[in-house]
């Protein structure tokens, strides 16, 4: 049995060291907000024309997915992010919990980052190895949350798979333009 404390910003009873469902839901929009604003600052769409132009322009493998489905796959991901995080912020504090949490933070900071490096500072190559990395951090992360809670690893999945998908692709786009990718 775990302990539980009254938490007096909620007013619930919560395990020690665990945030309250409203600290948790707040955290998880702060940090997921803060790197969408990023993200979204940098985005190759109509808002940013010489992004959109710039990124028209590379030679893309044809393994490249149509734009569209960007959009459709950056929601799922965000939301397995969110469900990992928000199940971990409730989880008592622990070493193992801790270092779940602070993966998971480097790897939401990560998202907005890599589009800083990619698109805004068309930095291919730096890219590429930044997106690498994120493969490590993130699968990390699920390894690490596991130990924790295995529902949250598990939200973590598609993350770790997509971003192995992006590293191939951001690799590859470096290596087919050199003229483009410092």
């Amino acid at each position: 049995m775990s302990r539980r404390t009254l938490n007096p910003a909620a007013g619930i009873a919560a395990p020690v060291g665990a945030l309250s469902p409203l600290e948790a839901l707040g955290a998880i929009g702060i940090v997921l907000g803060a790197s969408a604003v990023v993200g979204r600052r940098n985005a190759p769409d109509p808002s940013h024309p010489a992004i959109r132009r710039w990124y028209r322009r590379l030679d893309k493998p044809g393994f490249t997915p149509p734009d569209p489905a960007f959009g459709a796959v950056w929601p799922v991901l965000e939301a397995g992010l969110a469900i990992g995080g928000y199940r971990l912020l409730r989880r008592p504090s622990s070493p193992s919990r801790n270092a779940a949490v602070g993966l998971w933070l480097v790897n939401a900071a990560t998202v907005g980052g890599w589009t800083e490096l990619f698109f805004r500072k068309r930095l291919l190559g730096a890219s590429a190895a930044a997106a690498a990395a994120m493969v490590a951090t993130s699968a990390a992360y699920v390894a690490t949350a596991a130990r924790v809670d295995r529902p949250a690893a598990v939200a973590g999945v598609p993350f770790v798979v997509w971003l192995g998908f992006a590293t191939l692709l951001a690799e590859r786009i470096w290596r087919d333009n050199p003229a483009n990718g410092r």
